[in-house]
C-alpha cells in the first residue's frame, strides 16, 4: 500500500528536520487536498494557515472568526490522507491559558506537529492588517507556558509568535520575543519584518539560540524573498500560508468569468485537469483495488 493510498500514523517530526542545515519551507494549505498535492510535489512540511481556512471554508477575511472546531477538523483531513509535518496556526489559542491548553490539546491529538501561538488580543486580525492590538507581555508568557505544560509530547513544537513590531516597533519586538525564548518555547515567529534592519537586529538577539521562522506575504508587509536567500540570513522555517488561496482565487474568478461568458468549459480546458487525471491524483482506482480486497471475503 502506498503512502497516496493510505497515510501512516506517523508523520515526519518537523523537530529533526529543524535540526537539518536546510530550511524548511512549508507552503500553506487548507484543506486535505491542497496537502496532499504538496507531497506529491515533494514537500515534506505544510502549513495549515488560519487565513487560509477564513478565506476558504467561510468565505471571510481573517478577522477572528474561525474556532478551533473548523481548526481541528482541517488537521485531522490532513491527518488522515497525508504524512506531512503540519505547522498549524492556532490564532490566540481561542482565549485565556485554559482556552489555550485545550487547544494545544485537541490540535495535538488532531495530528499537528507544531502549534502557533499569538499575543494579539481575541478576536485577532491577519498580522499583515492595521488596527491590531496585543495582550500584556506576562499574559502571553503565561499562555505560552500553559501551552507547554499541555502538550503530551516535546515532539510537538510550540511557535510563540509576536505581532508588536507593527504595534509597538522593533525594539518591543524583540523584547517580547526574548521573553517567549525564555519561556521556553521551540521556535519564534516576529511578524511583519519589514527591513533588513529589523532582520539584522532580530538575528543578532536569536540566531544560533532558537529556530526563527519567516513568513512571505504576496502583497504584505515583509519584503518577498527566496527560500535560499532567508536561509542565508538564518531563517530554519518560511511558510507561505495565503500563496495557494490567491492563486486559486485569481484562477476561479477567471474560470467563472470564462463559464458566464460562454456557457461552456472548452476555453478553459488547457488550464484544468479532465476527469481521468483528477482521479489520477486522488488515486482513485488503487482505493477501489483496495476495497475490493475486502468483497466477498
Amino acid at each position: 500500500m502506498t503512502r497516496q493510498q493510505h497515510a501512516s500514523h506517523q508523520p515526519a517530526q518537523l523537530k529533526q528536520q529543524l535540526k537539518d542545515s536546510s530550511i524548511v519551507v512549508a507552503p500553506g494549505v487548507f484543506d486535505a487536498l491542497g496537502a496532499s498535492l504538496a507531497e506529491q510535489a515533494g514537500f515534506d512540511t505544510v502549513y495549515l494557515s488560519g487565513a487560509s481556512l477564513a478565506y476558504t471554508q467561510l468565505g471571510r477575511p481573517d478577522i477572528g472568526l474561525l474556532s478551533i472546531t473548523e481548526i481541528c477538523t482541517a488537521m485531522s483531513h490532513i491527518r488522515e490522507r497525508t504524512n506531512l509535518s503540519v505547522v498549524v496556526d492556532c490564532d490566540t489559542g481561542f482565549g485565556n491559558a485554559m482556552n489555550v491548553m485545550r487547544s494545544v490539546r485537541l490540535l495535538e491529538r488532531s495530528g499537528a506537529n507544531a502549534i502557533q501561538l499569538e499575543d494579539q488580543t481575541y478576536p485577532k486580525r491577519c498580522g499583515h492588517l492595521r488596527g491590531k492590538t496585543l495582550v500584556s507581555k506576562s499574559e502571553m508568557v503565561g499562555k505560552l507556558h500553559a501551552a507547554l505544560d499541555a502538550r503530551e509530547s516535546d515532539n510537538t513544537l510550540i511557535i510563540g509568535r509576536t505581532d508588536a513590531l507593527g504595534v509597538e516597533g522593533t525594539d518591543s519586538a524583540i523584547e517580547r520575543a526574548q521573553a517567549y525564548y525564555e519561556a521556553g518555547v521551540d521556535m519564534l515567529f516576529i511578524e511583519g519584518i519589514r527591513s533588513d534592519e529589523d532582520i539584522s537586529k532580530i538575528m543578532t538577539q536569536f540566531k544560533g539560540k532558537v529556530p526563527i521562522m519567516a513568513n512571505m506575504v504576496e502583497g504584505g508587509d515583509t519584503p518577498l524573498q527566496n527560500a535560499q536567500a532567508l536561509e542565508d540570513l538564518g531563517f530554519s522555517l518560511v511558510i507561505f500560508p495565503g500563496a495557494l488561496v490567491r492563486a486559486i482565487t485569481h484562477m476561479a474568478s477567471r474560470f467563472f468569468a470564462t463559464l458566464k461568458q460562454d456557457g461552456t468549459t472548452d476555453a478553459f480546458r488547457d488550464q484544468m485537469l479532465d476527469f481521468k487525471q483528477l482521479n489520477d491524483y486522488l488515486g482513485t482506482q488503487a482505493m477501489l483495488e483496495l476495497g475490493e480486497q475486502y468483497d466477498n471475503r
